[in-house]
């Protein structure tokens, strides 16, 4: 079994059982589903939000704020986590999400739900590179092909159980649990990967490169979805 991992420092696969890989990567896959499912679920509630709320002319920011947010923090997560490491950032953007979709729950107004929306995109941007680049840490290069193969399923799951779900919300309960959903699917992520997943180490990254990294000007979105 190879002991190859992609950070110095960090957890090689042959510590870890193929069970506890499982797990680790059930709690990953559910932050994976946070991120992605939030850019599909709220469409579907958006008239009936725009109907409680008001504010239609601003409709187009209530998705428009997620996904800039989202694209923005996405280099900047990846280069935190190399820095200080990935577990306590990851922890760190779900609860950043929870708090986001609880506060886009009890939103009063247009303004302060797009508000809030930015805010789980900057927790979304995280779960997303975050998620992929710990599978990097924990399992062998020869092995990594299948549980990145299992995140991009998760991705077509979202873009057809999100509109479902949302219109089903709206239907039965209220718009407001297109938000609330999030939660109990992210307590139990954050509890299973406070559990299993072990610790890494940042890699040694020279001062020279960090100030390059963050000053450089941001790619396209399209590089990272």
């Amino acid at each position: 079994m190879s002991k190859t991992s992609a950070l110095p420092g960090a957890q090689p696969q042959g510590t870890l059982s193929q069970k506890r890989i499982w797990i680790i990567f059930s709690g990953l896959m559910l932050g994976m589903l946070l991120a992605s499912l939030d850019q599909t679920i709220v469409s579907t509630a958006l008239p009936t939000i725009v109907k409680d709320l008001g504010g239609a002319m601003h409709l187009a920011w209530v998705v428009t704020a997620y996904l800039l947010a989202s694209t923005v923090t996405t280099p900047a997560w990846g280069k935190l986590g190399d820095m200080y490491g990935r577990k306590m950032l990851f922890l760190a953007c779900i609860v950043i999400f929870l708090v986001g979709s609880a506060l886009c729950g009890f939103s009063q107004n247009m303004t302060e739900l797009i508000a809030f929306r930015a805010l789980q995109g900057v927790g979304g941007g995280g779960l997303m590179v975050l998620s992929q680049s710990i599978i990097g840490d924990v399992v062998s290069p020869r092995d990594r092909g299948k549980y990145q193969g299992a995140f991009g399923a998760v991705y077509g799951v979202s873009s057809v159980a999100g509109p479902l779900l949302g219109g089903y919300f709206v239907d039965s309960l209220s718009w407001h649990w297109v938000f609330f959903v999030n939660l109990p699917i992210g307590v139990i992520a954050l509890i299973v990967v406070t559990s299993v997943l072990p610790r890494t180490q940042p890699a040694t990254v020279r001062k020279s490169t960090m100030r390059a990294s963050f000053c450089s000007p941001p790619r396209p979105a399209a590089l990272y979805y």
